[in-house]
């Protein structure tokens, strides 16, 4: 997933061939830590809201913790790896460098190993293996479709490998709640799939904010974002489905509504220049405030 370096944003940057000079603190530290701010807040507000509402519900703290380390060791572990092999935009170069990444990936590794280990002590939480499966096979699915990004085809898989990216990321809050109360029921596949839900829209309004950033008018924007437009009615009509036949608790249309109103509200505001680093921060107030109205709506009215 390439995202910038804003946090709280996913967007797919603009490849450059020039070389950079990076200073050699800053190198070492991009060899070894994950750059996909945006990734982490996909990762952590599912998990959190998971385990939270697995916890609320009489679920056991330490299967959480464990998957939480578990969880932040792999996807730690990618980026150093990356760097080892030299398949990264920043790669390992001198002898020290290596070093430094291989001991970073095998203390990762071995802490991953370790937390899953316990997870899966005895034969507890064998459902894992099943999410597991499906984040992997989204992980795939990426792949691909990044690399077809990079053909002719060009930025119409980019938005669509982000989202798939997403999938496997927001599995956690199923995984989180599942290890918590030892059940993967339907509200541990709606905990998934409403993050899911609110993180593709907001990989959709931050490629919208960057294409349509030049946008004059209400015919302009409307041109750039009309897919991102139909795709609001559309996820609100099946929120409002969902919660009227009790398939999901009622909280959660209004712990969707700041992203929907956000959404609606861009196409009729006059032209603003783009500040990424603002748009992170307010993607990762609207983050927040998500997964506090979600916990509470599983956890006290659902």
């Amino acid at each position: 997933m390439e995202i910038p370096s804003a946090p709280g944003v996913g967007c797919a940057g603009a490849k450059t061939t020039a070389k950079i000079t990076i200073p050699q603190k800053e190198r070492r530290r991009a060899l070894v830590v994950p750059r996909e701010h945006r990734a982490w807040g996909m990762l952590l507000v599912p998990l959190v809201t998971g385990a939270a509402v697995g916890l609320l519900a009489g679920g056991r703290v330490a299967p959480v913790l464990l998957l939480t380390t578990a969880v932040l060791a792999l996807f730690w572990l990618r980026t150093p790896t990356e760097s080892w092999l030299g398949t990264s935009a920043v790669r390992a170069q001198t002898l020290e460098e290596r070093h430094l990444v291989r001991n970073v990936t095998l203390a990762l590794a071995t802490i991953a190993a370790i937390a899953l280990s316990a997870l899966f002590w005895q034969g507890r939480n064998r459902e894992l293996i099943w999410l597991g499966m499906i984040a992997g096979a989204a992980f795939a699915a990426q792949v691909l479709l990044k690399k077809m990004g990079r053909t002719k085809v060009g930025r119409t898989t980019r938005v669509a490998a982000e989202v798939v990216g997403a999938l496997a990321l927001t599995s956690t809050a199923a995984a989180a709640y599942y290890v918590a109360t030892g059940r993967l029921d339907a509200r541990a596949w709606a905990l998934w799939l409403v993050n899911w839900l609110f993180a593709a829209n907001q990989i959709h309004f931050v490629w919208l904010r960057i294409r349509g950033a030049r946008a004059a008018g209400w015919s302009e924007k409307f041109t750039v974002g009309w897919s991102f437009l139909a795709g609001q009615i559309l996820l609100g009509g099946t929120l409002v489905l969902a919660c009227h036949f009790s398939w999901l608790p009622e909280l959660t249309l209004i712990a969707f509504a700041p992203v929907l109103f956000r959404g609606f509200v861009w196409f009729a505001k006059r032209p603003q220049p783009l500040v990424v680093r603002r748009l992170g921060w307010t993607e990762l107030a609207h983050a927040v405030a998500f997964g506090v109205l979600l916990t509470a709506g599983f956890s006290f009215v659902g």
